[in-house]
């Protein structure tokens, strides 16, 4: 069994790995990165230094802020590995997902394709089932992610989704929102606890 600490201190970020993103976007990230440091939170990631990422990554590095990429050997040179944070390589997906999940307190979802979605998805089942309560937080600019809450919604009209998995996560217009409603949002005392075994 493992208990969700009762204060915040890490923070998985998925996001896109791709460089070929709209420029604002990468800023974003490297601006999310920057307060991830001011604010004392470590950073889980993916692992790689390529697109919002490795802005995030390596924003945060730079800014003093402690960062822990996680990667499956296979990606170490497509998703081109950024040396120069703590990495912990590993054997597969799956075991790439679980160590972030392990690792992690809370987490942050900004603009990212087909993986990301593919993360988040299996996060937010796992919510569903009650095998975890921590925060989950969409940086949602411009409406990015609204397709993906109303094709959730759509489950839900049609009585394949229970109406409260519309609750599992919580959606924000700034970088600067983030933490906040990850703070706000973060489960404490006895009743965080999460049954990693059940994930697995």
């Amino acid at each position: 069994m493992g208990d969700t600490p009762e204060r915040l201190e890490s923070v998985c970020v998925f996001c896109g790995s791709s460089d070929a993103a709209a420029p604002a976007l990468l800023a974003s990230a490297a601006d999310f990165g920057a307060i991830l440091a001011r604010e004392g939170l470590t950073m889980i990631y993916g692992g790689g230094g390529v697109g919002l990422m490795g802005a995030c990554a390596q924003a945060a590095h730079e800014a003093g802020g402690k960062v822990l990429g996680i990667i499956p050997h296979f990606l170490k040179e497509r998703e081109r590995r950024l040396d120069i944070v703590e990495t912990v390589v590993v054997d597969s997906m799956h075991e790439r997902k679980m160590m972030m999940f392990e690792r992690t307190d809370g987490f942050v979802v900004l603009p990212g394709g087909i993986g990301t979605l593919e993360e988040v998805v299996e996060l937010l089942s796992w919510r569903r089932l009650d095998l975890h309560g921590k925060p989950v937080v969409f940086y949602n600019p411009d409406g990015f992610w609204e397709p993906l809450f109303n094709l959730f919604q759509h489950t839900v009209d049609q009585n394949l989704t229970p109406p409260s998995f519309m609750e599992s996560w919580v959606a924000v217009e700034t970088i600067e929102q983030i933490v906040p409603a990850l703070r706000r949002d973060a489960p404490s005392g006895p009743d965080a606890a999460t049954d990693v075994a059940q994930l697995t």
